[in-house]
């Protein structure tokens, strides 16, 4: 595992070194991600099949363009983007749609484009501190099939994905309890429910950072180039 570090600066550093402008957001929630991107410079198109999400998105990046859609059915042309982003976003697309929709990622590259997949594995402290809310176990792995796969049958090519950590800050329990509120809030009530063995939880898996308390979560960043034909 390699150092920590943030996602957003190797995103940034990958989106650089491709030379990227037209980038595409797959899964932009409420569009922190595009909000980034756009301040940074880059011409930013985001998707959800949220349309609520779109709508708080398009209100808080107006200067961005959002569609509400599945990433497995992109309203795109072919080589509209020089990049397509899925942060902590492709295990959320139902199993069966997720090769799908890394297919319509590759399809929509221009060559040289990649597509950047970030995604949260199956362990770590804040996975185990967030399992009796939400066992993501089985979607985690699933994703990470999906993109073997697209890579086994010789549909994309790329390097070995890195793997790293990323501390999440939580002052207490009621910060933890308010994180998994912001991406999910159907989560609060599970939570609540729950407040004693997550409780135990924290306190057994939480350690100490740099600027307080942590979580820590491991990620792997994967690169997919379209393969040639």
């Amino acid at each position: 595992m390699t150092e920590a570090n943030d996602t957003g600066t190797r995103l940034l550093a990958i989106l650089s070194e491709i030379d990227a402008h037209a980038v595409l957001d797959i899964g932009c929630g409420h569009g922190t991600l595009v909000r980034s991107l756009v301040r940074a410079g880059y011409d930013v198109t985001g998707i959800d099949p949220a349309p609520e999400a779109v709508a708080a998105a398009r209100l808080a990046v107006p200067e961005a363009r959002f569609e509400a859609c599945g990433a497995e059915a992109l309203p795109f042309a072919d080589s509209a983007f020089h990049a397509c982003v899925f942060l902590n976003s492709l295990h959320h697309v139902p199993v069966p749609l997720m090769q799908a929709a890394l297919l319509e990622a590759l399809r929509v590259l221009r060559p040289g484009g990649e597509v950047i997949i970030v995604e949260p594995l199956a362990e770590g402290a804040f996975f185990e501190v967030m399992r009796p809310v939400e066992d993501e176990t089985e979607i985690r792995h699933a994703a990470i099939r999906a993109i073997d796969a697209v890579l086994v049958d010789g549909v994309a090519i790329g390097p070995a994905p890195v793997t790293y950590a990323r501390p999440t800050p939580v002052a207490d329990l009621d910060a933890f309890i308010a994180y998994l509120a912001r991406v999910d809030p159907a989560r609060l009530a599970l939570a609540e429910a729950q407040r004693g063995v997550l409780g135990r939880l924290f306190a057994t898996h939480v350690s100490m950072g740099s600027k307080g308390p942590v979580l820590i979560q491991p990620l792997r960043l994967w690169r997919l180039r379209a393969a040639k034909p």
